[in-house]
């Protein structure tokens, strides 16, 4: 081999090198409503000029997303489904999972409330008189945190969904914005993270109807994929995103992101 070509060979291998060490990324497979409130796009730019990590979002529905950890195909999740949450980290699919902030869930409908549940407090009785009345309720129907809640709300009031619904049970299985849309074009009722529904521009005649019960609390969770299960893990990149998540400015980052003066997230990490 000539010294030329030699030159020029390891000329490309330290271009390459260079650039490899430059890809500093990583996947975060999340929940629709971190990225549909806005909070996304306020807290990762922060993130990467703190320290030069990338993150690539994959915005599903958390069982979606767990999924997506689960083939390796992201380097973490994070979400808001506790008891999906505990299945994945048990199955051994997670390192360790973390706390990092949490909001709560609210109905919304129309302000002319066919179903009478304004003003109300309890989830549970709120999904009665709107199973009773059969009014229309949209239901994301695609595995997210905020379905999982929902079904959970209808087993907690006592009516078995799959028995109950008909044509006034409308599932879309689609992320919270669109399940947003549908409702406010029809006027009909819905299951909504408060963030997103702040975030939220097209709310026509809706509004929140039922809010404050301790059931609506919702809670997001972090973890990095266990490297020891798929071995292609970016796992310093990664646990640098989950522990400045979760560090005091991570945690300052996520309650400074308000909508219209309001704070969506609190951050409860400790």
């Amino acid at each position: 081999m000539s010294r030329r070509y030699w030159f020029a060979g390891l000329a490309a291998l330290l271009i390459s090198g260079a650039a490899f060490a430059q890809d500093r990324s990583i996947v975060v497979a999340s929940t629709t409503s971190t990225e549909q409130s806005g909070l996304f796009g306020f807290l990762l730019p922060k993130f990467t000029e703190r320290t030069g990590i990338k993150i690539k979002v994959v915005a599903v529905g958390t069982g979606q997303a767990l999924d997506i950890g689960r083939r390796g195909d992201a380097d973490v999740v994070f979400v808001h489904d506790r008891p999906a949450e505990d299945k994945f980290m048990t199955e051994g699919f997670g390192v360790q999972r973390f706390d990092v902030m949490y909001n709560d869930f609210v109905i919304v409908g129309p302000k002319a409330d066919p179903a009478h549940i304004g003003g109300g407090k309890d989830v549970t009785a709120a999904f009665r008189a709107i199973s009773s009345s059969k009014v229309e309720f949209v239901s994301r129907g695609d595995r997210s945190g905020t379905h999982a809640a929902e079904l959970r709300y209808w087993k907690d009031a006592g009516i078995d969904i799959d028995a109950a619904k008909g044509s006034w049970y409308r599932e879309i299985g689609q992320g919270m914005g669109a399940a947003l849309n549908m409702a406010s074009a029809d006027n009909a009722y819905v299951l909504s993270d408060r963030g997103t529904w702040l975030s939220f521009k097209n709310r026509g005649d809706l509004a929140v109807l039922v809010e404050g019960d301790k059931r609506l609390f919702n809670q997001y969770g972090v973890m990095l994929v266990n490297p020891q299960k798929h071995p292609n893990v970016k796992v310093s990149e990664g646990q640098a995103f989950v522990d400045w998540l979760i560090s005091s400015d991570g945690q300052k980052t996520i309650a400074d992101y308000k909508v219209g003066g309001e704070q969506l997230f609190f951050p409860d990490a400790n």
